[in-house]
């Protein structure tokens, strides 16, 4: 209603949360999951051939069971996005707002400076997600602070021409799926994956109300997708959202590691926000608590609906998951909150 903004000054306005139920419904096959490897903060997951990529802080890494991580490339700074073309080139996006395709800088537009993600169509389309036009990837939390809404998108065709802007106006794009010549993206602060027409840039919504920060995308064996969430909503933070003034004061009085914002990993300092029900009672962490952190993977299917979902719940410690891969019946999941990778059967039906 036109008169609710009016009213909610009198009236009070409830601060929602979608519940975790249905294909969300909690569980902990997060934490009971078998370490892949261990990896300080893996972000960006790649599979090819019978090699696992993974990226961490300023260098790619090939991972392998049982031995120990050998660095593949390294970068002049960190890597916030990863993709693999169709002819097996690496193509690598920068914190600094660079792209490289097989160690060669590629020019981009000036407005594209926070690569977040990086997909290639089967025709070697090559898509990118610049999450956003204000603040650099690892600034994540002050565009949500801000309500930031100046992410893009941008594809370039397989004949290698200049990149043209398919969309704009998005909240913070972290993840992409190609679907012929339409792309899913997941836009994390308005919780929701979109599809884009590749063409006119039209733009329908797939899934919305997501009880999380939605990160990367990838393919699933059977026509689906694979979906990590980054972080849970979260009470606290959707009132803290709502409060211009206190906001604005807290960016500027408080280290970013201390606001009351989203994180990849909670409960190691003292300092950090509580919220009533997430302190730990007689030594217990309950694990239906509020939390600033959690593990969340979403199992999609052709229409990219949700099936089922992993958890870490908010007493568990492999939470901030940002990208997941699925090779040879098994689905590798990068927890950058529990610095490891981690190897899910999917053949087995575990789930």
């Amino acid at each position: 209603m036109i008169l609710d903004p009016i009213l909610d000054m009198f009236r009070g306005k409830a601060v929602t949360i979608p519940p975790l139920d249905g294909a969300f419904r909690p569980n902990t096959r997060l934490d009971d999951a078998p370490v892949f490897a261990e990896l300080t903060e893996p972000d960006n997951l790649l599979t090819s051939g019978d090699r696992v990529l993974a990226s961490s802080g300023n260098a790619v890494y090939s991972l392998a069971a049982g031995a120990e991580p050998k660095v593949v490339e390294t970068t002049p700074s960190p890597v916030t996005a990863l993709a693999l073309s169709p002819s097996g080139e690496l193509t690598v996006g920068l914190e600094s707002g660079k792209l490289l395709i097989s160690g060669k800088e590629v020019s981009l537009p000036v407005e594209v400076r926070c690569i977040t993600a990086l997909a290639y169509d089967e025709d070697g389309t090559l898509w990118l997600a610049n999450g956003s036009a204000e603040h650099a990837p690892s600034q994540w939390a002050a565009d949500l602070m801000k309500k930031g809404a100046s992410g893009s998108l941008w594809k370039q065709d397989a004949t290698g021409d200049a990149f043209r802007k398919v969309a704009g106006d998005l909240a913070f794009p972290y993840g992409l799926h190609p679907l012929g010549r339409d792309v899913l993206v997941s836009e994390s602060w308005r919780h929701q994956l979109v599809r884009f027409d590749g063409t006119t840039g039209n733009r329908s919504t797939v899934l919305t109300h997501l009880p999380g920060y939605p990160a990367r995308l990838s393919p699933s064996a059977d026509g689906g997708a694979w979906l990590a969430l980054f972080a849970p909503r979260n009470r606290l933070i959707e009132f803290v959202l709502q409060e211009t003034h206190y906001r604005q004061d807290m960016i500027d009085q408080v280290p970013p590691a201390y606001w009351i914002a989203p994180a990849l990993a909670s409960s190691r300092s003292f300092l950090e926000p509580l919220q009533c029900g997430g302190i730990r009672t007689m030594g217990i962490h309950k694990p239906w608590s509020p939390s600033r952190s959690y593990g969340l993977v979403v199992k999609l299917d052709a229409k990219m609906q949700p099936q089922f979902s992993l958890h870490s719940r908010a007493n568990g410690t492999r939470h901030g998951i940002c990208s997941v891969a699925e090779t040879d019946d098994r689905l590798f999941i990068a927890s950058r909150g529990g610095d490891c990778v981690l190897a899910v059967d999917v053949a087995s039906g575990g789930f």
